[in-house]
């Protein structure tokens, strides 16, 4: 399944060496993958010069039209480059493995312990905090996508389909997608701004590649199925983790709403709150932001109790949910990065991902307003009027303090530039703190 990567800019490092750098960068990975990338940057382009700057930026863009977490996929593309497919697999799991592992020790100690007031306290302040960068995020992408008229329609269009009429997040990418193809947009890429220095596999052995990688994703799915039937919580979690590991464009904050409406409304894995700590604990950890999905399917499974221990039970909803989220993520970097240089250099391609870039800033902000919602209001109904559905707060139940702490963090984070740790650390304290005073008096 690997050909022959070109050489690094520096000399191909040993194996070894390579293995323990992936390792350090899995644990190192904070602040999302904005930090992610520079961080890769430094060390894979700066320090080690591994691969040179241009291939690295080529490398980047091409992880941004794929669906998936974007980092992890650039991890996995350079250490393909370096040592074919077992060091693409090597880079893809350690940069996973240590948030992970984390995230699932941090699952269980909100599962069994969170109705402690301290840990209550802990998450009623972080959720204001995740809020607020989720708008800071909203703020960034937008500034960056939306380079015209037409990109502007493309965002409020996707936010009214999806706020106002419950449109399927799949459904709204696979439009904007289609409106990159007619419409002119700003930001496509031009041709022969890459040049194709590498060779390119034959159809067949790409072909083969697909099939492979299908397999491994899809077998222990089918196998889920068949065991379990398609009504039992491990074959949802399958099955919707799966689907959403095909529509994921743009990043973890494209798809979180989603998640978070099917993991509440239409499943009940969870409560809306929970989708927040959830949020919470995946932005505190090194590795991708989607590692919010494993937190899910430890609660779905969890709750279910699967006729076992329930932490027991919730470990393996997290492991199916990790194996649908990220096994997708190596068919597409084996498959097709040796493609980079071409499809990069492909105008269409860069129109439809303009076009889906700008919708996920619609997307964004309807992730931001229903966060926002729940974080302030106690109370919000949910209201159909014709084909809209719409959110109803009762003002009377606006928690005054959560609403200072989301304004405190909005500003730390858009005007002070301060950094995610030191904000949801400083939220979480100030929230541990009031619930205990509460108690207290």
């Amino acid at each position: 399944m690997s050909d022959r990567p070109a050489p690094p800019a520096a000399g191909r490092p040993s194996f070894g060496e390579a293995f323990r750098t992936w390792l350090k960068i899995g644990c190192l990975g904070f602040g999302g993958p904005a930090g992610q990338i520079a961080l890769m940057h430094r060390i894979v382009v700066d320090e080690k010069r591994w691969l040179d700057e241009k291939r690295y930026l080529h490398a980047l863009n091409f992880c941004m039209l794929l669906p998936g977490p974007e980092a992890q996929q650039l991890a996995t593309y350079v250490g393909w480059r370096l040592h074919g497919v077992a060091g693409g697999l090597a880079a893809g799991l350690l940069f996973v493995l240590p948030g992970a592992l984390i995230v699932l020790v941090l699952s269980m100690l909100y599962a069994g312990y969170r109705d402690l007031a301290l840990i209550e306290g802990i998450f009623f302040g972080i959720k204001p905090a995740v809020a607020a960068i989720v708008v800071e995020a909203l703020v960034r992408i937008g500034r960056r996508a939306l380079k015209g008229w037409v990109h502007v329609a493309i965002a409020a269009t996707a936010f009214a389909a999806i706020f106002l009429f419950d449109l399927p997040f799949p459904l709204v990418i696979l439009g904007a997608g289609l409106a990159g193809l007619v419409l002119p947009l700003a930001g496509a890429t031009r041709e022969g701004e890459a040049t194709v220095t590498a060779p390119v596999p034959g159809i067949a052995h790409t072909a083969l590649t697909i099939l492979i990688w299908l397999a491994i994703w899809l077998a222990p799915v089918l196998g889920i199925v068949a065991i379990f039937g398609e009504t039992h919580v491990l074959s949802e979690i399958a099955i919707f983790f799966s689907k959403m590991a095909v529509v994921t464009f743009g990043g973890a904050y494209a798809v979180l709403a989603y998640v978070a409406q099917a993991a509440v409304g239409d499943f009940g894995w969870l409560a809306p709150g929970e989708m927040l700590d959830g949020l919470g604990l995946a932005e505190t950890t090194p590795g991708p932001l989607i590692l919010v999905l494993e937190f899910v399917g430890f609660m779905a499974s969890f709750r279910d109790g699967l006729g076992i221990a329930p932490l027991l039970a919730g470990a393996i909803g997290a492991g199916v949910t990790l194996w649908v989220t990220f096994a997708p993520c190596f068919l597409w970097i084996f498959a097709f990065a040796p493609y980079v240089e071409r499809l990069y250099a492909n105008r269409t391609l860069g129109r439809v991902l303009a076009a889906i870039t700008a919708a996920v800033v619609g997307v964004i902000l309807n992730l931001a307003l229903w966060f926002l919602l729940h974080v302030l209001f106690a109370t919000v109904a949910e209201r159909a009027l014709g084909p809209l559905r719409l959110w109803q707060p009762d003002l009377a139940t606006l928690d005054p303090v959560a609403l200072a702490l989301a304004l405190a963090a909005g500003i730390a984070l858009i005007r002070f530039k301060a950094g995610l740790l030191p904000v949801l650390g400083t939220a979480a304290a100030i929230g541990a703190l009031w619930r205990l005073e509460q108690i207290t008096f």
